[in-house]
């Protein structure tokens, strides 16, 4: 006989690269490169607020965390970081 399966709650945050096929369009390898670099300070944020990367689509993902708290600290975290720069950067 099957053991049931006990229910889980989990926040799941989808996030992707604004404008990622223009600005790849423009400068190629210097998208790639920010987009590495994300990726490289973004893990570890991941991870430190509980979560998992579930899935990569060139420059999207998919992330789990374990509780709202943490996806939303994670997403408070992310903006403080990268959002400015970023906008500096490619506006």
């Amino acid at each position: 006989m099957e053991q049931p399966v006990a229910p889980r709650l989990a926040a799941i945050r989808a996030a992707d690269v604004a404008g990622y096929s223009r600005l790849m369009g423009v400068d190629e390898e210097g998208t790639a490169q920010a987009l590495r670099d994300h990726r490289a300070a973004a893990d570890p944020l991941i991870a430190q607020h509980g979560g998992r990367i579930v899935k990569t689509t060139g420059d999207g993902m998919l992330i789990e965390f374990g509780s709202v708290v943490g996806a939303a600290l994670d997403g408070i975290k992310k903006a403080d970081e990268f959002l400015v720069p970023v906008a500096q950067i490619w506006c």
